[in-house]
């Protein structure tokens, strides 16, 4: 399962909505990845989505493969747009 999101947020994905975004996909078993350009990086892994640099109005993509896949889409996407990073 796999979703693209505009990221509406002026500054990005640094490091707070990061940390948020890491520890929303820590609760889950399910192997989750964020995608920005080329690189793909473990959104458990804050060390890995800083290292992408995210800024304002790019496009990612979130993708999630196990048992609990459509429950942690669900919590992602609420994050993202209750904290209003991307759409």
């Amino acid at each position: 399962m796999e979703k693209t999101y505009t990221v509406i947020s002026q500054t990005g994905i640094h490091a707070r909505p990061a940390t948020l975004l890491v520890q929303a996909a820590g609760k889950f078993e399910s192997e989750i990845s964020l995608t920005y350009k080329d690189r793909t990086v473990n959104l458990k892994s804050i060390m890995g989505v800083m290292s992408l640099g995210i800024p304002g109005g790019s496009e990612i993509k979130i993708s999630i493969d196990g048992t609990d896949e459509e429950l942690a889409m669900a919590s992602l996407e609420k994050l993202l747009k209750d904290e209003e990073l991307a759409e």
